[in-house]
């Protein structure tokens, strides 16, 4: 008798607990799709790092390069992709991968995801790598403007 009241009281304490956590863990859900942080990097659930850019891809890939040579990590690929292209490279005893993605002729999306071996996804090193590369545009805008145009859309003038 004194074991099946216990069982009960547990089961009674666990059930508030429970449903509570599907409420907390669908509000995060729908919330945590697009978190921006104050710099105006988002994330997406897994914490993959994306910006949105008004430059050229490879206007972005050329800053993107610099910038991380400026931080001294190493990059251990550069191929280019169906929508633009992919980084790969080496921080410490973190994995770097990043992608630019051509939205236009003139917009870009990068997206960063900087791991630690299987599990830990580090957001702070991949905001960062945002934050400088936007940092590099800001201070060589020619990256932007000398970009050539992409194969199969003509060059603009400005």
């Amino acid at each position: 008798m004194k074991r099946r009241l216990t069982v009960f009281l547990l089961l009674l304490l666990a059930a508030p607990a429970g449903s509570g956590c599907a409420a907390i863990g669908l509000t995060l859900f729908g919330v945590g799709a697009g978190v921006t942080a104050g710099t105006g990097v988002s994330y997406t659930l897994d914490s993959v790092a994306y910006k949105t850019f008004t430059v050229p891809e490879e206007g972005l890939r050329a800053a993107t390069l610099k910038t991380l040579k400026r931080m001294a990590i190493e990059v251990k690929e550069n191929q280019a992709t169906d929508s633009g292209r992919k980084i790969m490279a080496q921080a410490g005893d973190r994995e770097i991968d990043i992608e630019l993605d051509r939205l236009t002729a003139k917009t870009s999306r990068m997206r960063v995801n900087a791991k630690q071996g299987w599990f830990f996804k580090d957001r702070a090193t991949a905001a960062e790598i945002i934050i400088q590369t936007e940092r590099t545009l800001d201070d060589e805008p020619v990256l932007a403007r000398e970009a050539t145009s992409p194969k199969g859309i003509p060059a603009t003038k400005k």
